[in-house]
């Protein structure tokens, strides 16, 4: 934890930003005590499958056993790691028709919400629920804009994760073992796998492309410089990274060609079933693989992108008071339960990440999370662009819409860095 300071200026000053130049009274300062609504409660999340929708089941089972008078409603909306589900998030609140919570991504991803005066200031149950004594202190500042808090985190995930299968390795002479000391010798590791058949790295739509470019640029980039992509310290257009989208396009090459086709699961059970090397992604693919581990006797092997090893990809769930939900009362039990330790650490080992709380005991997680545990007290904490750490939600947008271009043959390399560059000057 001890590094993630430099990531909570980054989208703490945009937060404050965004927040000090628009928004109501209400939203800004509203008071989640208002009483009223308390006989249901409608959660709206993008956790419809896979351990994403276990960790959600789990929670929703602690939340039953400490507020068994609320009805829950699950608004779970799936696909594209909750790109449907802000779509259709967005027209609601437009509309004046929130749920009565919903999912989002803690940091820079909260901005439009909070500049459109959508959310309401849920500093009090920080203090109702004692939070600031749970959570560390550089995650309380992450969340606090202009002195307001405006979410509650379930739990923290690692971005930057390769997950392999080592008998696919062990067939093309790879040494599960060996993790690869940076980009290049990973290439040369797909390159072997490519030899024999096997698809060397598996890849699904355009949001995990996005996650593999977020890598590799930590991987050739470094924290510092990384960081300074969104902190406008590091040129878009500068050779360091045209050489890391280099580096991206090569990897590229290397994926299975129906991935525009797929989303994360699938991409990942390529590999689960042999029929893939690699995958990169978050950490709540870990249960997919332990559940293999259980089934089939099998294993898995796990390690940072090659090159981002002392670097943590941070992004954190987080759960919200809508402005104008219909059942505050029932939203207020549900973050309760969101932030409780009992809540944490259900979500968490279902789900595979690990607790926002500190009071959690690593004894009860499993040797992944235990080990990412052990690197978020260590490594330097970078924020994800993929899932909203790093940029407003336009400025994703306009990066994915970049990146689906560029790896469907619609633009080369120069347009691709150029139209990166512009999407982050958006900002």
């Amino acid at each position: 934890m001890r590094r993630i300071a430099a990531v909570a200026g980054i989208a703490a000053a945009s937060l404050v930003l965004a927040a000090c130049s628009g928004g109501s009274d209400k939203a800004a300062g509203g008071d989640a005590s208002g009483s009223g609504g308390g006989d249901e409660v409608e959660v709206f999340t993008w956790w419809a499958q896979g351990s994403e929708k276990a960790g959600l089941d789990a929670l929703v089972d602690v939340f039953g056993q400490q507020h068994g008078d609320v009805k829950f409603v699950n608004g779970a909306v799936a696909g594209g790691a909750g790109s449907a589900a802000k779509d259709l998030l967005q027209s609601r609140l437009q509309a004046g028709d929130p749920p009565d919570t919903f999912q989002a991504h803690a940091g820079k991803e909260l901005t439009d919400y909070i500049n459109a005066a959508q959310l309401e200031d849920i500093s009090s149950l920080y203090d109702e629920f004692k939070l600031r004594d749970a959570f560390p202190q550089d995650l309380v500042d992450l969340l606090t804009v202009d002195g307001k808090i405006y979410s509650i985190p379930s739990n923290i995930h690692r971005s930057n994760v390769v997950w392999a299968n080592p008998a696919v390795l062990e067939e093309a002479g790879v040494d599960p073992a060996a993790v690869p000391a940076d980009i290049d010798a990973w290439l040369a590791d797909l390159e072997k796998v490519k030899a024999t058949g096997k698809t060397p790295l598996s890849v699904a739509t355009t949001w995990t492309q996005v996650n593999l470019l977020e890598t590799v640029l930590m991987a050739d980039l470094g924290a510092e410089a990384y960081n300074g992509l969104w902190d406008g310290s590091t040129d878009w257009k500068g050779a360091e990274v045209t050489a890391a989208l280099e580096d991206f396009q090569k990897l590229m090459s290397y994926t299975n060609a129906d991935r525009d086709g797929l989303d994360w699961p699938e991409a990942t059970q390529m590999v689960i079933d042999g029929n893939a090397a690699y995958n990169v992604m978050g950490d709540w693919a870990v249960a997919a693989f332990e559940e293999q581990d259980k089934a089939r006797g099998t294993d898995f092997v796990d390690f940072p992108v090659p090159g981002s090893d002392s670097m943590f990809g941070f992004l954190a769930d987080s759960f919200t008071l809508p402005v104008g939900a219909p059942h505050p009362d029932g939203a207020k039990a549900w973050l309760e339960t969101v932030g409780s330790l009992e809540g944490q650490t259900a979500f968490n080992k279902a789900k595979g990440s690990i607790p926002a709380r500190t009071d959690a005991k690593p004894s009860d997680f499993s040797e992944y999370q235990q080990s990412a545990i052990e690197a978020y007290g260590k490594d330097s904490i970078v924020p994800s662009l993929a899932h909203g750490a790093a940029t407003p939600v336009a400025v994703l947008n306009a990066i994915s819409d970049a990146t689906s271009k560029f790896t469907t043959g619609a633009s080369d390399l120069a347009a691709y860095q150029q139209d990166l560059a512009k999407a982050v000057a958006g900002s």
